[in-house]
């Protein structure tokens, strides 16, 4: 599979500040061709990038005030080798999070999904989330959690991974937040999804069913949203004039995907 991505942000400095971007693809995933620039004017910035433990890449420069044009493209071809997992970090994964309260969700997700495990648990945990959240964009908050979704019954990709992963959690599944491009998606946007670790492997859940979970490319993975933010700033103001994200597969159409069986992200 053949898959092409690209990320175009405009930024407002109002004055020197510190960013820090994550808007690649992993260093795990199959890339044949890559270019990322930062331009202020016919000023070409250079980052830093930083790579954690999980394979994110994060992209860090100091820009002055002023408007910086940041461009990404890449393209990718095959799947990607699993990455090892180790026990400290599945038990990482099993903790309540900023957004991911699960000791908050710890008695209904034991009520609603009681006497399941395995792939029976990850899939009705996926189907209830499905069918019990609407979404819909522009109304949910960036501060909004797992609980706040859970009693309004809406919002958008975050929300709906950062609900499956604190009921997951609470069922003592390992679960963790990964931000992706995702051929196929409508809207198009920088996407999140879950992932729910079992007997060995991580599988990809999105409650949304929005797009093909075969055809992700993942960017970064976290605890929640609060690890996998595609910008963040220190020490000023910054604006987000424009954003333009595409994703699409190049050599085949984007498959079916009936959300039930498990899915590694390729």
């Amino acid at each position: 599979m053949q898959r092409a991505v690209t990320a175009e942000l405009d930024l407002d400095l109002g004055s020197a500040v510190d960013l820090i971007f994550q808007i690649t693809a992993a260093r795990s995933m199959p890339l044949t061709a890559e270019e990322l620039t930062f331009r202020q004017g016919d000023h070409a910035c250079t980052p830093t990038e930083i790579v954690d433990r999980s394979g994110t890449r994060l992209h860090r420069l100091t820009a002055g005030p002023g408007p910086l044009e940041v461009r990404y493209r890449a393209t990718l071809s095959g799947r990607a080798d699993p990455a090892p997992t180790s026990e400290l970090e599945t038990i990482g994964y099993l903790r309540p999070s900023r957004y991911c309260q699960s000791d908050e969700v710890f008695a209904q997700a034991r009520r609603q999904f009681r006497g399941l495990d395995g792939h029976d648990l990850i899939a009705a945990v996926s189907d209830y989330v499905a069918t019990s959240v609407t979404y819909t964009p522009g109304l949910s908050l960036g501060t909004d959690s797992a609980v706040t979704t859970l009693a309004s019954g809406q919002g958008v990709c975050r929300d709906y991974a950062h609900l499956v992963i604190a009921l997951l959690r609470a069922m003592d599944v390992p679960a963790r937040y990964t931000a992706c491009f995702a051929p196929g998606l409508e809207p198009m946007d920088f996407h999140a999804v879950a992932e729910a670790y079992l007997d060995g492997s991580w599988y990809v859940i999105d409650a949304t069913r929005l797009a093909p979970r075969t055809s992700l490319v993942r960017m970064a993975t976290g605890r929640d949203a609060a690890d996998c933010a595609f910008l963040s700033y220190h020490g000023g103001h910054v604006g987000l004039e424009r954003m333009r994200v595409d994703a699409v597969t190049i050599d085949a159409a984007e498959a079916p995907d009936d959300h039930v069986a498990l899915v590694r992200m390729a």
